[in-house]
């Protein structure tokens, strides 16, 4: 059920922990994993840090905060200017469909255009095919396959 608030994204400030916590944990619950409790109070502090090339957004409705997206600018060797990698996207199952996604990923755009980043790419598992249609919609899919070895 989406709501007929208007909607609003705004970089995530102190203030706003819970909020952002109670999306976080839900976005692990979604994805199946449990990032240690250390590690998200270090991803906090790095979201609110201005020396950190980590960013982070809430999208809201009236006072609730219905979906959160990470960013990440880094350099590469594909272009001067850096790349944005759009790391983390979760909108609260309820608020699916209604623009809430679309409308964070834009804002990504936004923010990656202003810094002066040649692109913004992201991963989904291959099992997200509602994130996907909506991704065909709005960026071109680049046919990389990611491989990862932990450490």
């Amino acid at each position: 059920m989406t709501s007929h608030l208007p909607l609003r994204i705004d970089a995530v400030r102190p203030a706003d922990h819970t909020a952002w916590l109670v999306l976080w944990r839900a976005y692990q619950v979604f994805y199946q994993v449990d990032i240690p409790e250390s590690t998200s109070a270090v991803t906090w502090q790095r979201l609110l840090d201005p020396s950190e090339p980590v960013y982070g957004a809430l999208a809201w409705q009236g006072d609730e905060a219905v979906g959160l997206v990470h960013w990440v600018f880094h350099r590469t060797s594909w272009s001067i200017g850096d790349d944005c990698y759009l790391q983390d996207l979760f909108v609260q199952p309820e608020q699916r469909g209604g623009g809430v996604g679309r409308a964070l990923i834009e804002h990504v755009y936004e923010q990656a255009d202003e810094a002066g980043c040649a692109s913004v790419h992201w991963l989904t598992h291959e099992t997200n095919h509602t994130a996907q249609q909506l991704y065909n919609r709005i960026a071109e899919r680049s046919g990389f396959i990611q491989y990862c070895q932990p450490l």
